[in-house]
């Protein structure tokens, strides 16, 4: 069985991150969508409130699992067995850091591949980030998240 691991914070989930999910999810017997506490980013959704998000909007890809972990990536892979890490890019500067931790994780887990896939070009300039930037100041989120989550960003924003 080909499980692979597509981790991130998803603070919150993106189009480009589904996008991602989904050709992963036709490639692999199972994709399991890792949420990571990160401890230098400043959070808008609780660990257990991404997970919750991600869930609604997978639940239509059969082999697609949520779960969270804390710590080092390697770690989580190496305690789980697994052994293909998804990442995925959006632009040159994207491949640069994420070349640099496909290295780490390597040297720190023997044995673990990550595998690069380019998001669809009509997601390569959204980021989570660019997503809290607009929530907070009003705009339309209609082309950058899946549009179950609009209402739970904008609520989350406005500190409802």
């Amino acid at each position: 069985m080909r499980v692979a691991i597509y981790p991130g914070s998803f603070d919150p989930i993106t189009s480009g991150h589904i996008n991602i999910i989904e050709r992963s999810s036709e490639i692999f017997d199972e994709v399991i969508v890792a949420v990571l506490v990160n401890s230098e980013k400043n959070s808008l959704f609780t660990i257990e409130e991404r997970v919750d998000l991600i869930k609604r909007v997978v639940k239509k890809y059969n082999n697609v699992k949520v779960e969270s972990f804390q710590g080092l990536l390697a770690n989580y892979m190496k305690d789980n067995n697994y052994n293909i890490i998804i990442k995925g890019l959006r632009a040159i500067s994207d491949f640069e850091y994420e070349i640099q931790m496909a290295q780490i994780n390597s040297k720190l887990a023997d044995k673990v591949e990550t595998l690069f896939m380019m998001t669809d070009e009509k997601y390569s300039y959204v980021s989570s980030s660019n997503v809290k930037q607009i929530a907070k100041f009003g705009g339309c989120l209609k082309d950058f998240v899946p549009e179950e989550l609009i209402q739970d960003i904008e609520k989350k924003v406005r500190g409802e």
